[in-house]
């Protein structure tokens, strides 16, 4: 199989303003992944293969699939604030705007990924956040952004300490910071850190895929918890598949959800 390209933009249950290598999960941020995709290979398909039949179908099916990653965990954390609560199309706007105010561009121009785009806290403290809500953000998303910049440039948040944690010690440090809830966590630990077993139960599109690849019409938390035993240490990698699931990558896989009434 040739492989799919897929794109980057998930969205958790609920995640918002409002609230290395496969064999190691710790990962310094100069030391991160410097591939446009989530890195991985035959030896995590065949792992997750041998695992998990109806999983192993999808793989045989897909080939390889390639995943965007974020780039530096700094630019990350802003863009996932940015993002929250808004379409794809708007967070391409706003996100265009804040590099082009900051001087800077991505790989492949202002757009919605941050690839290439490596935003630093002296940067965003001299826009300061009336600069940027006039990107075209909320007053609040520009604060956080400014707050956490204003944290890191103090040492108060030490990103570099934060990055080298094992992954739930990860997530807690994130989840510390304004604006940031478990789901993005976990979402910067896969795509800027590329940690190799996140399984994030708060996304609404890996519980898709799970419903559509395991005919379950719920899945609950104890399921999911029972899918992440089977699964690891490459539930990174099973997530990137449940996701191009859940997106009609695969002709024929349908959603077991209940129908709501009236429907």
């Amino acid at each position: 199989m040739g492989g799919v390209d897929l794109p980057r933009v998930e969205r958790a249950a609920s995640d918002t303003v409002t609230a290395g290598t496969a064999n190691n999960e710790t990962s310094s941020c100069t030391q991160r992944t410097s591939s446009r995709y989530f890195p991985y290979g035959e030896a995590e398909m065949d792992y997750l293969r041998g695992k998990d039949a109806k999983l192993g179908a999808v793989i045989d099916a897909l080939g390889h699939v390639n995943r965007e990653m974020d780039g530096d965990p700094f630019s990350a954390v802003c863009h996932h604030i940015v993002a929250q609560q808004i379409s794809n199309a708007a967070l391409a706007t706003v996100w265009g705007r804040l590099l082009k105010a900051a001087g800077l561009e991505t790989a492949h121009g202002t757009d919605a990924g941050t690839v290439g785009a490596h935003i630093d806290a002296p940067t965003i403290l001299a826009l300061g956040p009336e600069r940027l809500q006039g990107c075209g953000m909320t007053f609040r998303k520009a604060e956080y952004i400014t707050d956490f910049a204003r944290k890191v440039d103090s040492g108060a948040f030490d990103l570099e300490a934060v990055c080298t944690l094992p992954d739930e010690e990860a997530i807690q440090a994130f989840v510390t910071l304004r604006g940031i809830g478990r789901w993005t966590a976990e979402m910067i630990l896969l795509f800027s850190l590329a940690r190799p077993n996140i399984f994030a139960f708060d996304d609404l599109a890996i519980q898709r895929g799970m419903r559509m690849v395991y005919h379950h019409r719920v899945i609950t938390r104890q399921l999911f918890e029972k899918y992440r035993r089977r699964l690891s240490p490459y539930c990174s990698v099973a997530s990137i598949y449940f996701w191009a699931v859940a997106a009609g990558a695969v002709p024929g896989m349908r959603d077991y959800a209940p129908k709501k009434r009236g429907t």
